[in-house]
């Protein structure tokens, strides 16, 4: 019966442990090293007011030059050559084939999307100022929230557009959806879409976060253990 309840007890007790540990680390102090990353951070992130935050450029044999459009966190943009608004050209390409216009207005995300990045910015600060653990874990973990979310955000938007065209539009195609990632064929226009710098500073600004919280981990593992 004893025995029994050892073992019962064993798993608790390295729950219990397990569970000390980890409140613990939340509850301490960030080091200043930490701080500095998280800091640097939050500088990188002012990036994604100035750069965009993706690139799709359209190759065919009309326009080898390709028609490039950059996707800002608040705004469209398309080259521009004083004979040419390649965002302008793409929506009279996307009309003849029942493609509804690229406008600003119908994204909803350039209205909240700057608001969500001063977001994490003040957030990231603030967790520096008040210099407890357990703020920045929590900035980690929205900001990877806010990561997935944007990105499902992004596909669907490009799902939306390729799957509602006009049936009486005059070049029927079939349904598809734009590459959120790579390059694709789609009619005769070969479509390579990728991350641009903006993007680059948000996986900057997440790495710099998850180092700073596994420095300070791994700071206080050899604390308790020199202890």
């Amino acid at each position: 019966m004893g025995k029994r309840m050892d073992h019962e007890q064993k798993p608790n007790h390295w729950l219990r442990r397990f569970l000390l540990r980890k409140y613990d680390f939340l509850e301490q102090p960030i080091p200043m090293k930490s701080r500095l990353l998280v800091i640097i951070a939050s500088l990188v992130l002012l990036t994604v007011f100035v750069f965009p935050l993706w690139n799709m450029t359209f190759f065919s044999n009309q326009y080898t030059d390709g028609l490039a459009l950059d996707i800002y966190a608040y705004r469209l943009e398309g080259a521009k050559t004083p004979n040419r608004d390649d965002l302008r050209e793409i929506n009279s390409l996307n009309h003849y084939i029942g493609m509804r216009p690229l406008l600003e207005s119908d994204f909803s995300e350039f209205v909240w999307l700057p608001f969500a990045v001063g977001g994490l910015i003040l957030l990231a600060l603030r967790a520096v100022v008040l210099g407890k653990m357990s703020k920045l874990v929590d900035v980690f973990v929205l900001f990877v929230y806010f990561s997935l979310y944007s990105l499902w955000s992004f596909y669907y938007r490009l799902h939306s557009y390729g799957h509602n065209l006009d049936p009486t539009a005059a070049i029927k195609v079939e349904p598809f959806t734009p590459p959120l990632f790579g390059e694709q064929v789609v009619g005769n226009f070969t479509v390579y879409s990728y991350p641009d710098v903006a993007s680059y500073a948000f996986i900057v600004y997440g790495a710099l976060l998850l180092t700073a919280i596994l420095w300070s981990w791994h700071r206080q593992k050899r604390a308790a253990a020199a202890s």
